[in-house]
């Protein structure tokens, strides 16, 4: 039988069946073009960093397009970086002059973002840093881009996080009123283990969670929130890593989300290569929902506006295999059968999916489904697969194949379909 999670606080039951999303990172550090963290790993003053918020001027951008890659891609939903840890603002902000309006893009860039990607049928969800480089309350810890200026450090000594906090939760109010549903909120991050000496990192306390877990389930009740606070959350996210199984909290299986990026940035970096091929990320999509979880794939636009042209063959790569194979992933979660080596399955009731990462010769034996299925096709052109179920008593010669109690095998072609992965679609008996 396929597997299941403990119920959240929120409505997560669209967001277990969509399973697909697209992240967006996206700021004025795409002018530096050198990482999203560039503040902060280069110790960037403020008045360097202006260059970037003086410049900013994304001609090309065309939100519609982004849509269109990310439905096409097969996403169901989409995060974007309402602000990063950088403090700039892609909406009109009542409560800061640091925002889109006041770069020469002169213009909110994330009311049209949304109403894009909603006409596209996809749900809406806010990426919301915690953190804040540019306020001049928030304190300079060890993270700060100024941690090693012992003089700017003394000289902001005093500086009052509740009044900060005042500011990050009336922003939280200004989202989640003025864009109608939100449907994830997604705050990044707590770090209150940190501890440099001189500062200690922030957490629950600081950001006063449970207050703005309030705030955010009196505007939008339904919302999927993540686990960042330090307090609960609907669901968990793993960073940068596949987890070897279901994630559980005391035992349980809980919601999970693994989000990823294409190369090793979150936002864009010009020059750096380690891509993931399509064919990778079809796999991870697939070992997350054979695991329980959903895949948040992050892009990372351009100072101009534009996806970088890598980024958009492998959304149209994976939007292909997708085409093919989309049922195999939406309304799928892990299944109670345990697959063959460099394979997974998902399941969705009585379909069970098969996804082969390594294509074998001729047969494929799959253990605990003798007499179970009814029948099995290739999912990408739905051109039958024979079965059978062999005798392990039987007396056999050299070239007939010996099997075991309970194993059915499928027998499969010599050549592998055209296809990132290949999938089997395995009709289970009532």
């Amino acid at each position: 039988m396929p597997k299941s999670s403990q119920k959240t606080g929120g409505d997560t039951a669209w967001f277990t069946h969509d399973r697909f999303g697209m992240f967006i990172h996206w700021g004025i550090y795409a002018s530096a073009a050198r990482h999203e963290w560039v503040k902060n790993r280069e110790r960037l003053t403020d008045e360097h960093y202006s260059r970037y918020f003086d410049h900013f001027d994304p001609d090309l951008y065309d939100p519609a397009a982004w849509a269109r890659e990310a439905r096409n891609a097969g996403m169901k939903y989409f995060v974007v970086t309402s602000k990063h840890h950088d403090g700039f603002c892609l909406w009109d902000s009542a409560l800061t002059d640091y925002k889109a309006p006041n770069t020469p893009a002169a213009r909110d860039l994330l009311k049209p973002m949304v109403e894009a990607f909603r006409s596209e049928g996809l749900k809406t969800g806010f990426y919301h840093s915690l953190i804040d480089w540019h306020h001049p309350e928030f304190p300079v810890d060890g993270l700060h881009p100024r941690r090693d200026d012992a003089d700017f450090r003394n000289a902001n000594k005093d500086r009052d996080i509740n009044k900060y906090v005042e500011y990050l939760h009336g922003q939280t109010r200004e989202l989640l009123s003025s864009l109608g549903r939100i449907d994830v909120m997604w705050f990044d991050f707590s770090y209150s283990g940190s501890d440099w000496g001189w500062s200690k990192g922030k957490g629950k306390d600081d950001w006063q969670s449970e207050k703005l877990i309030e705030l955010v389930r009196s505007l939008q009740p339904h919302i999927v929130l993540n686990d960042r606070l330090e307090i609960g959350g609907d669901i968990r996210t793993p960073e940068q890593y596949q987890p070897r199984e279901w994630l559980t909290v005391d035992g349980k299986p809980v919601v999970w989300e693994a989000c990823q990026t294409f190369s090793g940035s979150w936002g864009y970096y010009r020059d750096e290569y380690t891509w993931k091929s399509v064919d990778m990320l079809v796999q991870m999509l697939i070992d997350t929902v054979s695991k329980g979880g959903n895949l948040l794939l992050n892009v990372g636009p351009n100072a101009r506006g534009e996806f970088d042209p890598r980024a958009v063959e492998r959304l149209r790569g994976m939007g292909e295999w997708m085409r093919l194979h989309s049922r195999s992933i939406y309304g799928c979660t892990a299944s109670g059968f345990t697959p063959p080596p460099d394979c997974r399955y998902t399941q969705n009731g009585r379909r069970l999916y098969l996804h082969l990462f390594a294509w074998p010769f001729k047969h494929v034996h799959l253990d605990g489904l003798a007499g179970k299925v009814e029948y099995a096709q290739l999912l990408n052109d739905a051109s039958e697969i024979a079965m059978r179920e062999i005798d392990p008593h039987a007396q056999v010669q050299n070239t007939t194949m010996s099997g075991s109690a309970g194993t059915l095998t499928l027998e499969i072609p010599v050549r592998k379909p055209p296809v990132a992965v290949p999938v089997i679609e395995l009709f289970l008996k009532g």
